[in-house]
């Protein structure tokens, strides 16, 4: 299956009052067509930042974005707009991701404009055609946003990614603001359009229940690294790196004689400041197996099985 997005050694540093941040510090993944890339990990560890650095919303302190061979962060102005048609992005409050001074018509309808879809007579058509597929009925048009439910809203604004006909949406915390029936529907309604749509999701969300539900893939991030990437059944099952069973060790089970049972890995400590990471490994300070050497290199990936690795020393020595 061929990679539709391929990320390359992506940094995002941002600089301030003598401190450098490493938002995002080396990152490498591909995304194949079609498919679905679910990045977790907790708040603050760069999940978002990466989303709006392969859209150069925040351009790129270093690395590449290669969108069918094409590297986005040499593009600008025109060449980048143009571009961006193809990738769209579904942020998590959707109201205030919505002009509140325009109705709802006029918000698809402005996508259509800025892209130069479906002019004319064709518009008023094509931006009902959009709501019914999203679910929402023809009458809402004239309706602002802030007469819509938290569903209605983020429907419209799945419906605005839709208008210009992407082939990669982000989606970043896209469900995590709305109440767990309707993140149901929601999350329902974007596996939906990715089948009939061909879509290609990167899902971005802490709540590692729906992201095993959506993804086909996940990749774990702390600190501004990936210390984990593989199937999602093979993260959820058999997690290698020690931050990554502490995550899935915290993820409920429906049956409560196992749930009982479970062993929680309790991390101690909080995430380090991401402008003065730990030296080594950053998960190194707060891992129940840390040992000198972890302060001593950044970890290389260890290949654990075909599309499973995992960033961390102790692994190579555990293998024979």
């Amino acid at each position: 299956m061929s990679a539709l997005l391929q990320v390359e050694d992506l940094k995002v540093h941002f600089t301030g009052h003598g401190a450098t941040v490493k938002a995002v510090d080396g990152l490498s993944f591909s995304v194949a067509r079609g498919r679905t890339l679910g990045l977790v990990g907790e708040s603050g560890c760069g999940k978002s930042t990466t989303g709006y650095a392969i859209l150069q919303l925040v351009r790129p302190t270093a690395g590449r974005v290669l969108y069918g061979g094409t590297d986005l962060c040499t593009l600008d102005g025109t060449a980048l707009r143009r571009m961006r048609r193809k990738l769209q992005i579904i942020f998590q409050d959707s109201h205030a991701s919505l002009n509140p001074r325009m109705p709802i018509g006029e918000l698809i309808g402005e996508a259509l404009d800025i892209q130069g879809l479906a002019r004319g007579r064709e518009r008023s058509p094509r931006i009902r055609e959009l709501l019914d597929l999203v679910g929402l009925a023809g009458h809402l048009i004239e309706r602002y946003p802030h007469e819509l439910s938290g569903g209605q809203a983020q429907r419209v604004a799945i419906c605005r990614a839709l208008a210009v006909e992407p082939e990669l949406i982000i989606c970043d915390e896209a469900v995590s603001a709305l109440d767990v029936s309707i993140q149901a529907q929601v999350v329902n309604l974007l596996q939906d359009l990715q089948e009939r749509l061909g879509l290609t999701y990167i899902f971005i969300s802490h709540d590692l229940s729906i992201v095993r539900h959506v993804s086909d893939e996940v990749a774990v991030m702390y600190l501004g690294k990936i210390v984990e990437m593989a199937g999602k059944e093979q993260v959820y099952t058999a997690p290698a790196h020690p931050y990554t069973k502490a995550l899935m060790s915290a993820v409920p089970v429906p049956d409560p004689d196992i749930e009982s049972s479970r062993q929680r890995v309790l991390l101690v400590g909080d995430l380090p400041n991401p402008a003065d990471p730990p030296s080594g490994c950053r998960f190194r300070t707060r891992c129940p197996i840390a040992v000198r050497a972890c302060a001593e290199q950044d970890p290389p990936a260890h290949v654990l099985a075909e599309g499973h690795w995992a960033k961390c020393i102790r692994l190579e020595e555990a293998t024979p």
